[in-house]
């Protein structure tokens, strides 16, 4: 993860770094006069560059995150997550902060540096017991873009069961350093064949009754993959990483793996 650091480059810079001999192409206000007028060729001032990285978390948390055994909902599992990556960031980033959404905004705290900031933040995550069940992720993208001024690195972790969003979240890809952290649980995925059944939606708080033997269902299951799979494609399109994570499973490898391929 990108954090506090510096890299060298041609050209002006916050602070001085080294010197070096003199190369055609270089810009001739870089030259150290002092060091070539000891008559030992000509040298030119190299710089390094501070920079500081913020990190932000949009978290939805919406009813639908409920879903999954309690102490492996996808809520529980998605505070874990951005847990693990806040702490991670502490260590390396100038700023961090986070959003966490339902149809409202539950709960924001502006992106700040220092490891006490960095706690507060992990406590409060914690802590979140969110007032509202529904979902808007278009409101807490457009949040998202109304807050973050400069290029930031953004986490997106939500289940991304909504629509019309796809416009917001590519906005998002292209101003910003992109990571898409996309939750499910195998109960919405994997549904045997047990006839008619209730269904309880956490979000409308309504019960229906399904046929999960019938077409419908089946297509239904279908449709929930093929969104998935349209996630993951338009997040390779806007050059931003996508990760998958189960309720359930150890998600530690998965954020290995996304860690050594942008490093």
């Amino acid at each position: 993860m990108h954090g506090n650091f510096s890299s060298v480059f041609k050209g002006s810079g916050l602070e001085f770094s080294d010197l070096r001999q003199y190369h055609y192409g270089d810009d001739i206000r870089h030259i150290d006069w002092n060091t070539t007028a000891k008559g030992h060729g000509t040298y030119v001032k190299l710089f390094k560059e501070e920079k500081e990285q913020t990190v932000f978390f949009l978290l939805d948390v919406s009813a639908s995150l409920l879903v999954g055994r309690e102490a492996n909902s996808k809520m529980n599992t998605l505070k874990e997550v951005a847990g693990v990556l806040a702490f991670s960031a502490i260590q390396e980033a100038g700023h961090i902060g986070f959003c966490a959404y339902s149809d409202k905004n539950e709960k924001f705290m502006a992106p700040g540096s220092g490891k006490k900031h960095g706690y507060r933040v992990i406590s409060e995550l914690f802590k979140l017991n969110p007032e509202n069940s529904g979902t808007d992720l278009k409101a807490g993208l457009r949040f998202t873009l109304q807050t973050l001024n400069r290029k930031s690195l953004v986490f997106v972790l939500s289940d991304f069961l909504d629509e019309g969003y796809d416009d917001l979240l590519k906005a998002v890809a292209k101003k910003h350093d992109l990571i898409v952290i996309q939750f499910h649980d195998k109960q919405e995925v994997d549904i045997p064949n047990f006839g008619i059944i209730p269904i309880f939606d956490p979000e409308s708080r309504t019960t229906t009754y399904v046929n999960t033997a019938s077409k419908a269902f089946k297509s239904l299951l279908v449709g929930n993959e093929n969104r998935i799979q349209t996630l993951k494609h338009h997040c390779k399109q806007w050059q931003a990483d996508y990760v998958s994570i189960q309720t359930g499973k150890d998600f530690v490898p998965a954020l290995v793996k996304l860690f050594r391929v942008r490093k």
